[in-house]
C-alpha cells in the first residue's frame, strides 16, 4: 500500500526536485566561478545563466514543498510550470540538434556584427581576423595579423559551435524528458489519497 502508491510517488517526486535543486545550484555556482576567473567575459551571459538557475531553484522548491505537504495548489502550479518548461526546452533542444552549418554561420554572423567588444575578444583569443574572409587592410588585434597567416574567425568558431549545439541540444532533450516525468508524477500524486487521513476523505 505504501511504496506502490502514495509514499512511493511522494519520495520519487522529492528526489526529482532535489536533482533540480542540485542542477540549479551548479548553474549559479558555475556562472559565478566563470565570471570570477574571467572565463566568461560577458556580464549578460552570466546574469542570464544565474537567472535560469534561480528560476529552476524556485520551481524545484515549489515542487519539493508541494510534495512534502501534499499541497494541491502548489502541486497544480508546479505541474503547469513544468509543462511549459518542457514545451520550451524540447523545442529549443530539437532546434539546436537540427540546425545546419549554413544556419549556424548566419546566426553567428548576426552576433558578430552586433558587438564590437565581443568581436575584438574573439579575434584575440582565437587568433583570427574578420568573420568570413581575412582582410589585411583592416585593423585586427590578433597576433597572426602582422605575420599575414590568419584564418577567418568563422572557420574557428564553427569548429566549436557544432559540438556545443549538439551537447546543449542533447542535454536539454534529456532534461526535458525528466520534466514530463515530473508532470506525470505530480498529476498522479495529486489524485492519490494520503493513507494517514480519514479513508472517507476525498484527498
Amino acid at each position: 500500500m505504501a511504496c506502490g502508491g502514495f509514499v512511493c510517488s511522494k519520495f520519487t517526486l522529492c528526489a526529482l526536485n532535489i536533482l533540480y535543486v542540485v542542477v540549479s545550484l551548479m548553474l549559479i555556482a558555475g556562472a559565478a566561478w566563470g565570471k570570477w576567473v574571467d572565463l566568461v567575459s560577458s556580464f549578460r551571459v552570466v546574469a542570464a545563466i544565474i537567472a535560469v538557475g534561480v528560476f529552476l531553484f524556485l520551481v524545484a522548491m515549489m515542487g519539493l514543498c508541494g510534495a512534502m505537504k501534499h499541497h494541491q495548489v502548489l502541486l497544480f502550479f508546479y505541474m503547469f510550470i513544468l509543462l511549459l518548461l518542457f514545451i520550451v526546452q524540447f523545442s529549443v533542444s530539437c532546434a539546436s540538434l537540427a540546425i545546419n552549418n549554413e544556419q549556424q554561420k548566419s546566426l553567428l554572423e548576426i552576433g558578430w556584427n552586433k558587438s564590437e567588444t565581443l568581436r575584438s575578444k574573439l579575434q584575440t583569443s582565437l587568433d583570427c581576423c574578420n568573420f568570413a574572409e581575412v582582410n589585411y587592410n583592416t585593423s585586427c588585434e590578433a597576433q597572426c595579423h602582422s605575420a599575414h597567416n590568419c584564418e577567418s574567425c568563422s572557420v574557428k568558431i564553427l569548429a566549436y559551435a557544432d559540438d556545443v549545439l549538439h551537447f546543449v541540444g542533447g542535454t536539454g532533450l534529456f532534461f526535458s524528458f525528466t520534466e514530463i516525468l515530473g508532470v506525470w508524477l505530480t498529476y498522479r500524486y495529486r489524485n492519490l489519497k494520503d493513507p494517514r487521513l480519514n479513508p472517507r476523505a476525498f484527498l
